[in-house]
């Protein structure tokens, strides 16, 4: 799956029924098995992790895909699954254990040397894309008032 195709269903926009389902305290994977899941959290956490500011992980990057997944078409499930097993494949040949049990060291390892295979272009894409659509990501953009105060909301009740 092309990032190009994922712009044109509009997976950025995050729909705010999403928000409200992927905040839940007893949120569980919709569409992802729990190993998938915990996948999908190790990978987005690599590609975006916590510095000085939360990562993919504290953002739920995860529980956007699954939703995504859950609600997109069975071509783009597909994809992604293969995707992930594909990943962990790879994690197995280098270092003999699925990705989601190597260390972060390992599992930069396998990352840069699948850095030019379509599904990890795919997932930072889509991990970007959707982290800085969240209310985290939101808040790491605008990190040092980055952005001008005269191009936010100017009314007294959004500020």
């Amino acid at each position: 799956m092309h990032r190009r195709e994922l712009l044109k269903l509009g997976v950025f926009a995050i729909p705010s029924a999403w928000a409200q389902q992927a905040s839940k305290p007893d949120w569980t994977p919709t569409f992802l098995d729990d190993h998938q899941n915990e996948t999908v959290i190790a990978l987005t956490d690599a590609i975006i992790p916590a510095t000085d500011t939360p990562g993919a992980k504290a953002a739920l990057v995860n529980r956007y895909i699954d939703l995504f997944l859950r609600d997109g078409e069975p071509w783009q499930r597909e994809h992604f699954v293969a995707g992930l097993n594909f990943l962990d494949g790879r994690a197995i040949e280098t270092h003999g254990h699925p990705f989601v049990h190597l260390t972060a060291a390992q599992q930069t390892n396998v990352l840069h040397s699948i850095e030019s295979h379509e599904f990890f272009r795919l997932a930072k894409g889509v991990t970007a894309n959707i982290y800085y659509n969240t209310q985290i990501g939101y808040q790491e953009l605008n990190k040092g008032g980055r952005v001008p105060s005269a191009v936010g909301c100017t009314h007294e009740s959004h500020a």
